[in-house]
């Protein structure tokens, strides 16, 4: 079953921001905003939800805290201990440097390991950009044409007065 879509090409984010805010009154179902670089307010314009990726963060370096510190102290309290200068051998405050370290290393990799899930970009993976000129100098809006009801003309209209440089439609199988 293929898939049709609607990307619509503009020339600055004021325009695209305008146009995403239409499309969500007008209840269009968006697939995708494309961008050259990060566009203030476009995630609230576009309805998203707050990233869950911040609490898997801290999850990745609970886990990094919790592993280095129950190394540590077997280490040095139950696998070798070893008395130096009198001192306890579950010592917390030595521990805090590479505990701290550990965190910051889980978590990294972590979000990076992720970051590719969530996002899909698994190794030989082929980016699907809807249009070349979006790494550049141009933003895309796509929309996804989900019923009989939805009319490519109105649509046409209604972002040639937003400032849409393009509107086309794209057949595919996957979202572009």
């Amino acid at each position: 079953m293929s898939n049709r879509y609607v990307v619509s090409l503009f020339e600055n984010e004021h325009d695209l921001l305008e146009a995403v805010r239409t499309a969500r009154e007008r209840k269009f179902t968006i697939v995708d905003v494309h961008t050259p670089y990060a566009v203030h307010g476009l995630d609230a314009a576009m309805g998203a939800r707050p990233s869950w990726m911040s609490w898997a963060c801290a999850a990745f370096g609970l886990t990094g805290v919790t592993t280095m510190m129950a190394f540590q102290y077997w280490a040095a309290a139950v696998d070798w201990p070893v008395n130096v200068g009198g001192k306890p051998w579950n010592s917390i405050p030595a521990y805090v440097p590479v505990t701290f370290e550990a965190m910051v290393f889980a978590a990294g990799l972590g979000m990076v390991l992720t970051f590719f899930l969530a996002c899909r970009l698994y190794p030989g993976r082929r980016a699907r950009v809807p249009d070349p000129r979006v790494t550049d100098d141009r933003f895309a809006i796509v929309l996804e044409e989900a019923d009989a009801a939805f009319d490519l003309d109105d649509v046409r209209r209604l972002f040639g007065r937003l400032g849409a440089v393009e509107v086309r439609e794209h057949v595919s199988e996957v979202a572009p």
